[in-house]
């Protein structure tokens, strides 16, 4: 096989030599009169934006995509900043963004007679922000942030097709782009479309299988702050792209143009969520169930997705509450996560910690409820794991129906992993003890997992003795207060291997759609950290 390493040809070799790492570079300017884009595949640092993609998924478990926008010869408006961000990753990344999609539909989309609700509501949310933009940008910061965030999101989709088109294959869609986008509001918007399709309901959904595990641990003499998250998920979601992103802001309402975060192919957002903002602002969560499906009635199109509150967040935001507040506006009812927004401003290492330090943020349908934790972190850690805090959020997603039929794997202070984290929280002194106990399972010796490869901080539900399948925790990411003001931190893909856990392959779950994915993990925490520029 031969491998084409340079020119033109060295986007092709990433799919046709897949054990290869390959670095690929590029640049896009914006031709005025023509409005049109042009694209060199070398760095050019006058360009309007630049930057390069690692292919290192199969050697590191992770690719590394790194953007810069807006700092060229050449000024032009926010809107074809951001098209032409979006444009340069589309096409960096468009290979991996076919056989992410591939896999995310096999997994979602079970009953084919949903796809069709599916694509109507995704088009018709989209219509509907768009006509809001159109209205409300001049007035409100909020929208005109919105318009920037599709403008990237058009970006994408051409720069994926310019990539496809100049290789003769088929470009993903319009609708594809916005499915990989939506993956986390999926989670609930599939199950509402399934229910209106239904003459018939339950009032309650059953339980599935938790997502994420996140803990924020300051030292006792507020020496350090640590900060890590571990996602849960099918393992046909692990093609993992760590994204740094500084674009230049000319909008005074904007909190930051510089963020790094975990992400995968042809998101524009982390969906884990790992965010380190260049203003001191981290974002991570763990989502919540809605088990209470008449909450279901209140979503509709008309509404902004949890993604995309998300990516507006994290541009207008400058402290916790601000951050609470914008997400607030808009509300889908997808996506119902625990987010947990740490503001290192707050942080005074070895002296103090003031309040707005950590503000906790749980949406459902029709309600956010937000609030101020940092007497969490003076105490030493807060700990997530898919129980809602809040009680309003608790009773009404029917987590307390749950608890009385299933007991304490729905207690907020009693399921296995509060017990857990409450248990070794105290052993987590520095990055090392933060990485064990967030890879940590040692379910046949731990008496609060009783034997169950799930009821601990890193599932495994491969192991399961009865009905395995290829899901569960999946990835790490850590950081400190030190690494993250300088937006770096480690990340590790694949499921544990902590205490003799084998490592995963794929040969087991062959029926399973993997494209594009490595056979075995087996990997080892990466450093993760910006080159092109600066925090």
């Amino acid at each position: 096989m031969v491998c084409f390493t340079g020119g033109v040809l060295a986007l092709w070799a990433l799919v046709t030599c897949a054990g290869a790492q390959q670095q690929v570079v590029a640049s896009v300017s914006w031709e005025p009169v023509q409005q049109s884009v042009l694209l060199e595949e070398v760095l050019r640092e006058d360009s309007v934006v630049y930057g390069f993609y690692n292919h290192s998924l199969e050697h590191t478990g992770w690719g590394v995509l790194e953007l810069r926008a807006g700092y060229g010869q050449t000024e032009h408006s926010d809107d074809i900043t951001y098209f032409l961000a979006g444009y340069l990753e589309g096409y960096l990344t468009a290979p991996q963004m076919a056989s992410h999609y591939l896999n995310m539909h096999s997994h979602l989309i079970k009953d084919k007679k949903v796809l069709n609700p599916l694509k109507k509501f995704l088009s018709d949310q989209d219509s509907w922000a768009r006509e809001q933009v159109r209205l409300n940008e001049n007035n409100d910061p909020l929208w005109q942030q919105v318009g920037l965030t599709l403008a990237q999101l058009d970006g994408l989709h051409a720069g994926a097709a310019h990539w496809a088109r100049s290789r003769h294959k088929r470009p993903l869609s319009v609708f594809a782009v916005q499915f990989l986008n939506a993956i986390g509001d999926l989670l609930d918007l599939i199950p509402v479309l399934r229910s209106r399709s239904s003459f018939f309901l339950d009032s309650f959904r059953m339980p599935g299988m938790g997502h994420c595990s996140a803990l924020i641990k300051m030292l006792p003499g507020y020496e350090n702050l640590l900060f890590a998250h571990s996602s849960w998920y099918t393992y046909a979601a692990s093609m993992r792209i760590y994204k740094h992103w500084d674009f230049k802001q000319s909008n005074s309402h904007t909190g930051t143009g510089k963020v790094s975060f975990s992400s995968y192919p042809g998101l524009l957002s982390s969906l884990d969520d790992f965010y380190l903002l260049g203003n001191g602002l981290l974002i991570t969560q763990t989502t919540n169930s809605v088990f209470n499906t008449s909450l279901y009635a209140l979503v509709t199109p008309e509404a902004l997705l949890a993604w995309q509150r998300v990516r507006l967040a994290n541009s207008l935001a400058h402290t916790g509450e601000e951050w609470a507040q914008v997400f607030s506006r808009y509300n889908s009812g997808t996506y119902n996560n625990q987010y947990m927004v740490v503001d290192l401003n707050r942080v005074l290492l070895g002296r103090e910690i003031k309040d707005g330090a950590l503000t906790v943020v749980e949406q459902i349908p029709g309600l956010v409820v937000y609030s101020d934790q940092t007497q969490a972190l003076r105490h030493g850690y807060w700990s997530s794991y898919n129980i809602p805090f809040h009680s309003d959020i608790y009773t009404l997603s029917g987590y307390g129906v749950m608890w009385e039929i299933h007991w304490e794997d729905f207690s907020y202070d009693l399921c296995p992993r509060a017990k857990i984290f409450r248990r070794d929280q105290a052993k987590v002194t520095d990055l090392a003890s933060l990485k064990y106990i967030m890879r940590y399972n040692d379910y046949k010796n731990d008496p609060y997992s009783k034997r169950h490869p799930c009821k601990t901080i890193c599932c495994r539900n491969d192991l399961r003795l009865r009905r395995p399948f290829p899901g569960g925790c999946f990835d790490t990411k850590v950081t400190d207060y030190h690494m993250a003001r300088k937006l770096v931190a480690e990340a590790v893909n694949g499921p544990t291997t902590q205490n003799g856990l084998p490592p995963f392959t794929w040969s087991r779950f062959n029926q399973t759609a993997h494209h594009g994915l490595p056979l075995i993990y087996n990997f080892s925490f990466v450093t993760m950290q910006p080159s092109l520029f600066l925090p």
